[in-house]
């Protein structure tokens, strides 16, 4: 799976600050279907049900004492593999999946990803589109004060990478709406699909994001729940 042809330079938002790639077809359409079908037949302790959205943790579960590893099954650590294969973690492979399932109308609050990760975000979404808002903080630490600045739509099969000031500094956050309209704050539109046109308005379906990303502080040994490699 590891396809390392991609130059990463060719997919790199420029109207964002520093950075941001974005690759639309970063899966194909069998490989989101097989992805959505391995997800929903996890057995259903497997799932964390929040208030506004429910997850599944791959590979452990984070924490700031060290997360116990866990054997990531091959269909779905492929793509960790493929991920490894852009080098975006300065040789630091993968070791952690984090999927969100959002239903039309579920979105989450503006946040960071924190200190538990090394300081990349790669996020593959499937099933529907979802616009990502960006948001910076008042420069005088209220943290409740936040201004929208710009936003990135993300379409289905494709791959965002957050790093630097839109790691550490900017916050991002999806909206609970069921529809969103394709306006100017959208900074990676020309990047994007030809059927997604700036003054239109995008019905959203269920959406599954896998964010993966490397937790530098696990234990030095794993658990394998009952996945074989």
């Amino acid at each position: 799976m590891a396809n390392s042809t991609y130059n990463l330079e060719i997919h790199k938002v420029k109207k964002l600050p520093e950075t941001a790639y974005y690759i639309s077809d970063f899966i194909t359409e069998a490989e989101e279907r097989a992805i959505l079908s391995n997800i929903y037949a996890a057995p259903k302790p497997k799932w964390t049900q929040l208030s506004n959205r429910k997850l599944q943790n791959w590979g452990g579960v984070p924490h700031s004492k060290g997360m116990i590893a866990e054997v990531i099954p091959p269909w779905l650590d492929q793509y960790l593999e493929k991920i490894y294969a852009l080098n975006v973690m300065r040789g630091k492979r993968p070791n952690h999946v984090l999927v969100n399932e959002y239903l039309p109308g579920q979105g989450i609050m503006p946040h960071l990803d924190g200190s538990l990760f090394y300081p990349t975000i790669t996020t593959i979404s499937a099933g529907s589109h979802i616009v990502l808002k960006f948001l910076e903080p008042s420069k005088d630490d209220r943290k409740t004060d936040l201004t929208h600045r710009f936003s990135l739509l993300l379409e289905p099969r494709s791959l965002l990478i957050l790093q630097d000031a839109l790691f550490e500094y900017y916050l991002h956050s999806i909206e609970e709406i069921t529809e969103d309209l394709i306006d100017d704050s959208i900074v990676n539109l020309d990047m994007c699909s030809s059927s997604f046109v700036k003054g239109s308005v995008v019905t959203r379906e269920t959406r599954i994001s896998l964010t993966i990303r490397h937790v530098p502080k696990t234990t030095s040994f794993k658990l394998n729940i009952g996945n074989k490699r």
